[in-house]
């Protein structure tokens, strides 16, 4: 048994206390997932904090054999993104809210939206479903048997998607661009 996996039973034990040491481990790459598809710093935050209770108050129902803590997280993570969104009631794409952008004028999110402009043209001739893919491998550096946990398809699917996307990518971008997208902005 892994450390996560023991931190995991000791929080289904009842020491809840413990599920700050994943708190740890995961709320940079859960932030960076939830800003880059609100890109507004206050909203990613807002849900990042529903998003850790959540999955603290839920996870007597983590089952180990269903796929890793990291993929049942983020399909939380996933789920709380486009529920913000069903209930902001916008005429949106809830599959493309990854290019959705807030109001705030801090440098973070003025710098990050500058440095995603460069490649969200391309990423935007992309599926929803494979911008997705490409957004969990590349940025959140995920394994495809994770990706497939998290967006229900099949690891195969995944992988399909992924070199496709890739192979699109690599035709009809500007070496630059590509670069800048690969060494995740």
């Amino acid at each position: 048994m892994s450390d996560e996996e023991k931190l995991i039973s000791r929080c289904q034990q009842g020491e809840l206390e413990k599920f700050g040491l994943l708190y740890d481990k995961y709320i940079k790459k859960i932030y960076d997932f939830v800003y880059y598809k609100t890109m507004h710093k206050e909203t990613a935050e807002d849900l990042v904090s529903q998003i850790f209770m959540k999955a603290l108050s839920k996870i007597m129902d983590f089952k180990f054999n269903q796929g890793t803590f990291q993929a049942w997280l983020y399909r939380i993570a996933r789920n709380s993104v486009i529920d913000h969104y069903r209930t902001k009631k916008q005429d949106i794409n809830i599959e493309d809210v990854w290019d959705l952008a807030g109001d705030a004028d801090l440098e973070r999110d003025i710098d990050n939206r500058e440095k995603l402009k460069a490649v969200e043209k391309y990423l935007a001739k992309l599926k929803p479903s494979q911008r997705e893919i490409i957004v969990l491998r590349v940025w959140q550096e995920l394994s495809y048997k994770e990706i497939a946990d998290i967006t229900g398809k099949s690891e195969d699917s995944c992988k399909m998607a992924y070199s496709r996307a890739i192979n699109r990518l690599r035709r009809e971008v500007p070496i630059a661009i590509y670069i800048l997208l690969l060494l995740h902005l």
